[in-house]
C-alpha cells in the first residue's frame, strides 16, 4: 500500500504536498529513517525485512543481525510482550520501550508501529533512549544516595537525642549572640530546678545565682572569644553548685556554646575551706584513683615533683612521680589493699621527666584508704625525710667485718671467705628488706625476689627468728 501524504491548507500560499504524488513504503521508511534513530520493516509474520538508521552509533549494537529474523527474538525475553502487543495492534499509536540484547550492552529503543498496508506490513519507528536511560540511572543513583543520607543523618538525629537526653550529666546549648537557651536535656532541666518546657528561649544567666551571673557571663564571654578549657564554679537557682566548661561551636551559620554542668562532690561551696587546708599542709597531699593515677595534688606536691600546674600531673601515674621502679608502689598498694592506711613509709620522689635513680630525694608517706560508693580512692601525705635509715642496726654485732675478711687472707682457702662475705650481705640485705617494710616478711619477699619459702628458710639459717612459714 502506497502512503500518501495530507494535502496543506490552501490559503498557506504554500505547493500542496498532494502535487508530490504517492510515496511508496521504501521511500516513507527512509524518510521516517531520517527523523528517526531507527527504522523497521515488519512483514505480516514479524520477521524484519529491511532497516534504516538514522543514528549510526546504533549500527555498533548489530542491528544488522536482526534481518530475516523474529522481531521478538531481537529483544530481552521480558519485552517480547510487548512486541506482540504491537505485532497484533493491541496498542495503535502507543509508544513502548524494549531493550535489545547485544555485546556492547542493552540498547534501549522506544518503539512506534504504524500499519504499512492491508497486507499485514508495520513501519516501526524507534528512537534510542540510552541517554534518557543513562540520565534515569543517574537521576536514580542521586535518589539512593539522598535516601541513604537522610537515613544516616535519622539514624545520627535519633543516636544523639538518645545520648542527649539519656546522659546523667547536666547539658545546656547557648546562643552566643543572644545567649539564650536554644536547648537543654532533662539532667540540665532537674539541676536549674525548672519546669521541662521553660528553659527553651531563657537567658543563661537566669539560670545562676545573682551573685554568680557576672561570672557566668564572664565565662560565655571568653569561650565565644577564645578556646576555653577552664571549669568555673557557678551556683545554679536550684541551690546545686557546678563546675561549668564551655566550648564554642558552628551550625547552619551560627556561633553556639555548649555547656556541660558537673554538680561538685559532697557539700559543693562548703568543700573550698577543706581544700584550701589541704592546699596549705606542711606536707604534700596526693589524691589518686583505685589505679593510683592522680586525681589532684596541693601545691607541695607540685614543689616537690617540680610541676608547674595541676594540669601537668592530673592523669599521671604516681610511679611517674614516687617509688622505685617495680618495688616501692607494689609493695605500697599490696599494704593498703590489707591494712587500709600506711605510716611512716620510707620511698623516694624524683622531679617529673627524671630517669630512676636520679634527682631522687628521700620521702616518707602515709596513705589512707576511702571507699566513694563503688569507686576506690587513696590519699598520700608525703614529707621529706629528715634522716637517712640504716640498712641495719649498728648496735647489733655483724657476724664479720670487711676488715675481720681480709684478715683471713693466706689462712683459709678463698671459697671459705668468699661464702663468708655472701653470707654477710645476704643477711644484711635481708635485715635491710625487713627494716625497709616495717618486718612485712611477704613484702620483704617480694622486693628481695624471693620466694616466701626461701625467705624463711634464709631467716632460719641466719638465725634472724623463730620463724613459721605461712606467718607474718
Amino acid at each position: 500500500m502506497d502512503v500518501r501524504a495530507h494535502t496543506q491548507d490552501p490559503h498557506s500560499g504554500l505547493l500542496p504536498l498532494s502535487a508530490l504524488g504517492p510515496l511508496s513504503v521504501d521511500a516513507a521508511v527512509q524518510a521516517l529513517a531520517l527523523a528517526s534513530d531507527v527504522t523497521l520493516l515488519i512483514d505480516s509474520r514479524g520477521i524484519v525485512r529491511d532497516f534504516a538508521l538514522g543514528n549510526p552509533d546504533i549500527a555498533d549494537h548489530g542491528v544488522q543481525d536482526w534481518l530475516g529474523r523474529a522481531w521478538t527474538d531481537t529483544v530481552l525475553p521480558e519485552n517480547r510482550v510487548k512486541i506482540n502487543e504491537m505485532l497484533e495492534g493491541q496498542t495503535p499509536g502507543r509508544w513502548r520501550q524494549v531493550n535489545h540484547p547485544s555485546v556492547s550492552g542493552d540498547l534501549p529503543i522506544r518503539y512506534l508501529a504504524v500499519p504499512a498496508g492491508d497486507d499485514g506490513r508495520l513501519v516501526v519507528i524507534g528512537r534510542d533512549m540510552r541517554a534518557a536511560a543513562a540520565l534515569q540511572q543517574r537521576l536514580l543513583r542521586a535518589q539512593q544516595a539522598m535516601e541513604r543520607d537522610s537515613l544516616r543523618l535519622r539514624q545520627l538525629e535519633a543516636r544523639y537525642r538518645l545520648l542527649f537526653e539519656g546522659t546523667q550529666e547536666a547539658v545546656i546549648i547557648v546562643d552566643t549572640l543572644t545567649r539564650r537557651i536554644t536547648e537543654a536535656n532533662p539532667a540540665a532541666r532537674k539541676m536549674a530546678g525548672l519546669p521541662l518546657d521553660t528553659l527553651e528561649g531563657q537567658p543563661f544567666g537566669a539560670l545562676v545565682m545573682p551573685e554568680d551571673r557576672d561570672a557566668a557571663i564572664a565565662l560565655l564571654g571568653a569561650a565565644a572569644a577564645a578556646e576555653q578549657r577552664q571549669p568555673t564554679r557557678l551556683r545554679m537557682i536550684g541551690g546545686v553548685s557546678s563546675l561549668v566548661t564551655a566550648t564554642l561551636f558552628r551550625q547552619d551559620r551560627g556561633s553556639y556554646l555548649l555547656l556541660r554542668l558537673k554538680p561538685e562532690s559532697g557539700r559543693g561551696r562548703d568543700d573550698r575551706p577543706l581544700a584550701e587546708v589541704l592546699d596549705r599542709m606542711p606536707d604534700a597531699f596526693v589524691l589518686t584513683d583505685q589505679r593510683l593515677d592522680i586525681l589532684a595534688a596541693n601545691g607541695l606536691f607540685l614543689d616537690l615533683v617540680q610541676a608547674a600546674r595541676q594540669e601537668d600531673v592530673r592523669g599521671a601515674p604516681l610511679a611517674r612521680f614516687i617509688g622505685r621502679p617495680g618495688i616501692d608502689l607494689g609493695v605500697l598498694a599490696a599494704q593498703l589493699k590489707d591494712h587500709g592506711s600506711v605510716r611512716n613509709f620510707a620511698t623516694v620522689a624524683r622531679a617529673d621527666g627524671e630517669a630512676a635513680g636520679r634527682g631522687e630525694e628521700d620521702v616518707e608517706l602515709s596513705a589512707v584508704t576511702s571507699e566513694e560508693g563503688d569507686e576506690t580512692r587513696y590519699g598520700f601525705s608525703i614529707r621529706r625525710a629528715n634522716r637517712v635509715l640504716a640498712a641495719a642496726d649498728d648496735s647489733r654485732p655483724l657476724p664479720r667485718s670487711v676488715e675481720q675478711l681480709t684478715e683471713l687472707v693466706g689462712r683459709v682457702s678463698l671459697k671459705e671467705i668468699v661464702r663468708e662475705s655472701t653470707d654477710l650481705i645476704e643477711r644484711l640485705c635481708i635485715e635491710a628488706a625487713l627494716t625497709y617494710t616495717s618486718d612485712n616478711r611477704a613484702s620483704a619477699a617480694e622486693i628481695l625476689g624471693l620466694s616466701r619459702q626461701s625467705l624463711y628458710s634464709k631467716l632460719h639459717r641466719h638465725g634472724l627468728g623463730n620463724l613459721v612459714p605461712g606467718s607474718d
